[in-house]
C-alpha cells in the first residue's frame, strides 16, 4: 500500500505543480471538467489519501524478511 500512496502523493503535488506552468499530467487532465474548484479537491484528496495509505500501510521491507525467515 506504500507504493500506491506514494504514487496518489506524487500525481497529487505533481499536478498542483505542473498546473501552475499550464501543463498536466495525461492521467489527470480529466479532473478540470467539472471547474477548477472540483480539480483542487480532487488534487487534495489524492494527497491526503495517497500521504495516509502511505503511513497506515506495512512496510514493505519488513514483510519481505518476514516470508524469508519463514521456513
Amino acid at each position: 500500500m506504500k507504493s500506491i500512496g506514494g504514487l496518489m502523493v506524487l500525481f497529487g503535488a505533481g499536478s498542483i505543480v505542473l498546473g501552475f506552468i499550464g501543463m498536466e499530467f495525461t492521467l489527470l487532465m480529466w479532473i478540470d471538467n467539472w471547474g477548477p474548484t472540483v480539480g483542487w479537491a480532487i488534487r487534495g484528496v489524492l494527497i491526503v489519501v495517497g500521504a495516509v495509505l502511505w503511513v497506515m500501510g506495512p512496510d514493505e521491507e519488513a514483510h519481505h524478511a518476514e516470508e524469508s525467515a519463514a521456513p
